[in-house]
């Protein structure tokens, strides 16, 4: 989460305040977006100059100046910031690709813009010093979402006494109710970051507070804004060219295969300024960068992976449900997508059905673990979701379908949520959802695709107590063996789980910003009563100097492996610091002690260690650093009792000539080494692989852009060298057509 209010660790049991009302003045001539702010139409701008610092100062008046100013016309909004700073050489302006921001390491301001009114939902628009956008969705019930992108305009310059930025943002991009005038709601924000990360807004904000929006300014003089008739058209047109070993085994040499086309079309018209729709035509949903890196050696349950594909982005907050019953990326090769997403009173909702031309894998559940099976067969995809928002709460509606081509097999998914804000410090969420299932007769992909018929529930209660030192949560889950999700992802079924964590912070001054004291627990048995894990783990962290945190916990639990519950204690911290404009990040995350060897259900002693370096020798060149590793250890006769070593190992180099052109190189290597004697079914004593790529990226905006990249991937051959799998090149033009 980029932006981290002070609310978000710590609680108080307060209610908003009202907020004095900004109003926006209409601008009486041109802007010119290019970071000078002595424009005539910034001299009659609506001005903010009183601002309050909530991180880690309890909205006290801030250590710099900030100066924010408003302005509109018929078809933009204009944000822009003089950001004083006496020590102008210690401003961190990396350049970087879009949403590549860090608060950690970096200095940026923007704004929130609630533009439907909710007092619970923003847009989210934000622009380093060195002029690297940021967008996102945030929501007081899920939370911060950034793969969602915009169409904006902005420039920042550096001066002598600080930095300055202007913001044009167009309001087709913009949800908003008809009518006129407009009333919305606003908060201006800056991220300062030195010994501490600073946090400035231009409202005051309740340190433990369970909302954001809810503390904004009224944004009142919006007229004649444009209410209908925007539309964007974004074709593309790639190529590539592949070269694989036969039977994707490391060693052959490599065959060439034909050069692949493809086009495609995106269109999004708006035919109000709360509706949207879209429609796509064989989009390309390839994925320029390789998914983030992750082990998966002993791994009970399926990994997840964010989505970053434009179609599924819009309105993604009403996709975030406390049960994850929509995952997109299960929609792994669609032909054809249609989608409509509006607002109305209140009444929030979307819809979208796609034609998934099938690939990629489909999650098997169970209460121990789950499996996955090729999804070879097309299949037609339904997801529906409705919200109506009650003051500070909601009520909600989810629906989804998947029907499986030239197999008669079905996934249905129904079933209400809600949330409710009882007080200033308590928020209570459920979600209750039925799914009836016939799997494919395809025992040969999965042992239970056998054709078979069965239906199953999924039920999950949240409450949520804040205060301003005092925070808790509990959660209650109940779900049936016969629940599936399968455009979801719902991993482990068959179990009931209580959860909860408490936690007492306190605010000190010095060099620890913020201490917190803590203790998590968990129960989880599966239905017929027997543990399934159980768990208590106490642990502190706290805000250092040099942005920093650093936690420390210790854990014991007892989990089941096979038919054995096996008991473990562990110790585990995490250390991240973010000290100079060069050295952006240092962490290091670990666990150590007993653990559990779940492949051949037994004890064992394991370290788990993650190390991870940003480092920015200039503000053009950035270097981030992997190097994660996983080792296991069992009782053996042996004098060697090493079950395995897993090793991820990634480099990944940028560099930015500016905020719209860079190149870019990762190198990943994932190595594993056991002993197959310790073993109680075969395993080879070796594995590994390397996926290499260099990519050429001109970004104008977020839908017309230039890619051409080169990927290499290797794998450990039998002969102990690293022999090609295959490799690729790959260009992509794609243009944004607005009207």
């Amino acid at each position: 989460m980029l932006v981290v209010f002070a609310g978000a660790s710590t609680a108080a049991a307060q209610s908003p305040s009202s907020a004095p009302e900004v109003h926006v003045a209409r601008a009486n001539g041109p802007i010119r977006i290019d970071g000078d702010l002595s424009d005539e139409a910034w001299r009659t701008a609506t001005r903010v100059e009183k601002w309050f610092e909530i991180q880690p100062g309890d909205n006290v008046e801030p250590p710099v100046k900030s100066i924010g100013y408003l302005a509109f016309d018929s078809r933009f909004l204009y944000v822009a910031f003089d950001f004083q700073d006496p020590e102008p050489g210690k401003i961190r302006a990396p350049l970087g690709d879009h949403d590549a921001i860090s608060g950690n390491s970096m200095d940026f301001g923007g704004v929130f813009v609630d533009s439907l009114d909710t007092g619970r939902t923003a847009t989210e628009f934000f622009v380093t010093a060195g002029n690297v956008q940021y967008d996102a969705v945030t929501d007081d019930a899920s939370g911060e979402n950034s793969s969602p992108d915009f169409f904006w305009d902005s420039a920042a310059v550096v001066t002598a006494g600080g930095w300055a930025v202007e913001m044009r943002i167009p309001f087709s991009t913009l949800r908003y109710k008809p009518g006129d005038p407009q009333q919305w709601r606003i908060i201006l924000f800056r991220n300062y970051p030195r010994a501490f990360r600073h946090q400035f807004t231009s409202v005051p904000i309740a340190r433990g507070s369970n909302c954001t929006m809810c503390w904004a300014s009224r944004l009142s003089g919006l007229e004649g804004l444009p209410a209908a008739g925007h539309i964007t058209a974004a074709p593309y047109a790639s190529a590539s060219a592949t070269a694989r070993s036969p039977g994707d085994v490391p060693g052959p040499p490599l065959e060439n295969g034909t050069v692949q086309g493809r086009a495609g079309l995106d269109v999004k018209y708006i035919p109000n300024a709360a509706t949207a729709l879209d429609a796509t035509i064989k989009p390309d949903f390839s994925q320029i960068e390789s998914d983030t890196a992750q082990i998966s050696a002993n791994e009970r349950f399926a990994l997840f992976f964010p989505e970053k594909r434009p179609f599924f982005l819009e309105g993604v907050d009403l996709l975030q449900t406390p049960i994850q019953a929509v995952y997109t990326r299960t929609v792994t090769d669609p032909n054809w997508g249609a989608r409509i997403t509006g607002s109305e009173g209140g009444f929030r909702y979307t819809v979208l059905v796609a034609g998934d031309a099938g690939g990629g894998t489909v999650i098997i559940p169970g209460p121990n673990g789950s499996a996955s099976a090729p999804q070879d067969f097309a299949s037609t995809v339904l997801v529906g979701r409705a919200k109506k928002d009650i003051g500070r709460s909601f009520i909600g509606a989810l629906v989804t379908a998947r029907e499986v081509q030239d197999e008669d097999a079905h996934n249905h998914v129904v079933g209400p949520d809600f949330e409710w804000r009882p007080t200033g410090a308590d928020v209570i969420t459920g979600q209750w959802l039925f799914s009836d299932t016939r799997t494919p007769d395809r025992s040969d992909q999965a042992e239970e695709w056998t054709g078979r018929a069965f239906t199953g529930a999924a039920l999950q209660t949240y409450w949520t107590h804040n205060t301003r030192h005092l925070d808790w949560f509990g959660r209650y889950t109940d779900v049936t063996h016969g629940f599936r999700a399968d455009s979801g992802f719902v991993p482990q079924v068959g179990y009931r789980e209580a959860l909860g964590s408490a936690g007492w912070s306190v605010h000190p001054k010095g060099r620890i910003s913020r201490h917190r004291t803590f203790v998590n627990a968990q129960y989880q048995v599966d239905e017929s009563g027997a543990v399934i894990t159980e768990n208590v783990q106490p642990g502190f962290g706290m805000d250092t100097h040099w942005n920093g945190f650093i936690q420390m916990r210790y854990t014991y639990d007892r989990t089941r492996a096979a038919e054995a519950l096996i008991g473990r204690h562990q110790f585990g911290y995490t250390v991240r610091f973010s000290p100079t404009r060069r050295v952006a990040l240092l962490a290091v995350d670990s666990t150590l002690g007993q653990d559990i060897d779940f492949a051949n259900a037994r004890p064992a002693t394991g370290t788990t260690l993650n190390l991870q370096a940003t480092i920015q020798p200039t503000d053009h060149l950035a270097l981030d650093v992997i190097q994660n590793m996983r080792s296991l250890h069992v009782a053996a006769s042996s004098a060697e009792d090493r079950l395995f070593v897993q090793r991820v190992s990634r480099l990944k180099s940028t560099y930015t000539f500016t905020s719209r052109l860079f190149v870019r190189a990762i190198a990943q290597y994932v190595n594993t080494t056991r002993d197959p004697s310790l073993y109680i079914f075969p395993v080879t004593p070796r594995s590994g692989d390397f996926a290499g790529s260099v990519l050429f990226a001109y970004k104008l905006n977020w839908q017309s852009v230039i890619f051409v990249g080169y990927g290499d991937d290797r794998a450990l051959s039998p002969a102990g060298d690293l022999a090609p799998v295959d490799r690729q090149f790959f260009a992509k033009l794609s243009y944004a057509f607005q009207r």
